[in-house]
C-alpha cells in the first residue's frame, strides 16, 4: 500500500513521465479511500489544464509592446531613482 506521500509524488511524476502500471494501480486504489489525495489530484489537473490553456491564449494573442510615452516615463522614473541617495536601514 502507498501512503500520501508515495501518492502525491508519483501524481506530481505522472505530469512528467507515464508511470508504470503497478504505480497507476497503487494510486488509483488510494485515490478510492483517500479524500486528501483525490483532492490534491484534482489541483495538480486543474493546474495542468489552466497553463496549457494559458500557454495556448499567449501563442494566439500578439505581442503587447510599451508605447513611446511609457517607456519615456520609465527612463524617467529610473533616472530619478539612481540620482536620490537610498534610504537609510
Amino acid at each position: 500500500m502507498l501512503n500520501c506521500r508515495e501518492v502525491s509524488r508519483l501524481v506530481s511524476q505522472a505530469m512528467d513521465a507515464r508511470l508504470s502500471w503497478s504505480q497507476r494501480l497503487g494510486v488509483r486504489i488510494h485515490l478510492l479511500y483517500c479524500v486528501w489525495c483525490r483532492r490534491y489530484a484534482a489541483q495538480v489537473q486543474f493546474l495542468r489544464r489552466a497553463t496549457k490553456d494559458l500557454a495556448a491564449q499567449s501563442l494566439d494573442t500578439p505581442d503587447q509592446k510599451l508605447s513611446d510615452e511609457a517607456k519615456a516615463q520609465m527612463r524617467q522614473k529610473l533616472t530619478e531613482a539612481l540620482k536620490s541617495p537610498p534610504p537609510p536601514r
